[in-house]
C-alpha cells in the first residue's frame, strides 16, 4: 500500500549564507516534526540589493518586507527571519507561528591577534553597522574609532587585519550557525554590550489562515518547533522596543531570561555618541506552566497558561520601557514615530 503523500511546504529565505543556513536548520526541523516535504525558496530583499548604512536604508524592515510579500502572494508558505530584523508592528494576515530555541544572544568581538575588547590599543578601528553596538563600544572604550560597515559575515571578517580594521563586532549566534565561532576573540558580557531585542532567535512567520486550525499538519509542525522559554524572553524584549517606538537608528539593547520561575529583563538606552547610557532591570514572577509534558493537563488549561505567561512578558517589556522613559531615555536617543519603523 503506497504511503500517504507528504504536505509540500515552501520555506522562504533570504539568499545570504547565514540566512540559508538558518532556514535550512528550521526546514529540517519542520520536516522531522511534521513529515513535511520542504522546499527552500530564495527571496531577494531590498536590504540585499541596496548599499549604504542600515539607518539610511530605513531600518531592519528592509530585510523583511519582500519575504512578507512572498508569503502573502503564495510564493512561500512560511518565512524564516532573524528575529532582531522583524519590526514590532502587526503584519496583517501574518503571525509569528514559531520561535525556535534561541542561540547565544551575546555580541562577539572578532579582533586581530586574538585581542579582547579591553586589550585593543588606543585608536583601534572597530567595524559595526549597528548604532546600538557603536554607542556601547564608545561608552566602554571612548578611545576607539568606530567604523560604519555593511556586508555579510565573511565580508566583515575579511576587513580585520590584514584588512583595514582591527576588529569587527558580530552576533555570536550567526558565527555559531556558520561554523565560524573560532573567529570570536571576546564574547561580550550583556552588562557591557546589551544585545538587540530578539538577537540570537529566529522567527518563523506564516499566513494566519494556514495555522488557524491548530490540528493541521503545518500548525502541528510549527508548534513542535516553537520553544516556549525563548518566545517568552523575546516577547518581553520586543514589547519594550514597541513601547519605546524605537527603530534601528535608536541605540537600544534588551536581554530577557527566565530565572527561578521569574522573567528578568535588562535594557539599555544610549546616547549615540556613547557619552551617556541608561540601564534598568525589572523582574516579575511567571504564572505556573501547565503545558509542560511532565505535568499533563487538558488542552484548554495549557493554552490559558501560555497566554497568561505571554501577557506577563508583554507587560514586563512595556513597564520597563515606561521606567526608562520616566528616567529620561528620550533625552538620550530619538525614540518615537520619527524612527520610521517599517513593516
Amino acid at each position: 500500500m503506497p504511503s500517504p503523500a507528504r504536505l509540500a511546504v515552501k520555506v522562504g529565505t533570504r539568499a545570504s549564507a547565514l540566512a540559508l543556513t538558518q532556514t535550512g536548520m528550521i526546514a529540517d526541523q519542520l520536516a522531522a516534526a511534521g513529515g513535511l516535504a520542504v522546499e527552500l525558496v530564495r527571496i531577494t530583499t531590498e536590504g540585499d540589493r541596496l548599499t549604504g548604512s542600515l539607518v539610511a536604508l530605513g531600518g531592519t524592515g528592509v530585510f523583511v518586507t519582500a519575504l512578507r510579500d512572498a508569503l502573502l502572494d503564495g510564493r512561500c508558505d512560511v518565512a524564516v527571519h532573524s528575529l532582531k530584523d522583524l519590526p514590532t508592528g502587526v503584519a496583517n494576515g501574518l503571525v509569528i507561528a514559531a520561535v525556535p530555541e534561541r542561540e547565544d544572544p551575546r555580541d562577539a568581538l572578532c579582533a586581530r591577534d586574538r585581542l579582547t575588547l579591553a586589550e585593543l590599543p588606543r585608536g583601534a578601528k572597530v567595524g559595526t553597522g549597528s548604532p546600538r553596538r557603536a554607542a556601547q563600544l564608545r561608552a566602554t572604550r571612548p578611545d576607539l574609532v568606530v567604523v560604519d560597515i555593511r556586508g555579510n559575515v565573511d565580508t566583515r571578517l575579511r576587513r580585520v587585519a590584514p584588512g583595514d580594521l582591527d576588529a569587527v563586532v558580530l552576533a555570536t549566534a550567526g558565527l555559531s550557525r556558520l561554523g565560524r565561532l573560532d573567529a570570536a576573540t571576546d564574547l561580550l558580557d550583556p552588562a557591557i554590550m546589551s544585545p538587540a531585542p530578539g538577537q540570537g532567535a529566529l522567527a518563523v512567520e506564516a499566513r494566519a489562515a494556514d495555522v488557524a486550525d491548530a490540528g493541521s499538519p503545518l500548525a502541528l509542525a510549527l508548534a513542535a518547533v516553537d520553544h516556549a522559554p525563548t518566545r517568552l524572553a523575546v516577547t518581553a524584549e520586543r514589547a519594550l522596543l514597541a513601547r519605546l517606538e524605537a527603530g534601528c537608528a535608536a541605540p537600544v539593547g534588551a536581554h530577557a531570561r527566565i530565572l527561578d520561575g521569574a522573567l528578568a529583563l535588562d535594557a539599555v538606552v544610549c546616547r549615540p555618541d556613547g557619552t551617556a547610557q541608561l540601564r534598568r532591570t525589572l523582574t516579575v514572577p511567571l504564572p505556573p506552566d501547565v503545558s509542560d509534558p511532565a505535568r499533563p493537563g487538558d488542552r484548554a488549561a495549557a493554552d490559558t497558561s501560555t497566554r497568561a505567561r505571554l501577557a506577563v512578558a508583554e507587560r514586563l517589556g512595556a513597564d520597563l520601557a515606561d521606567l526608562l522613559l520616566a528616567d529620561g531615555a528620550a533625552e538620550l536617543a530619538e525614540l518615537g514615530p520619527r524612527q520610521g519603523i517599517v513593516r
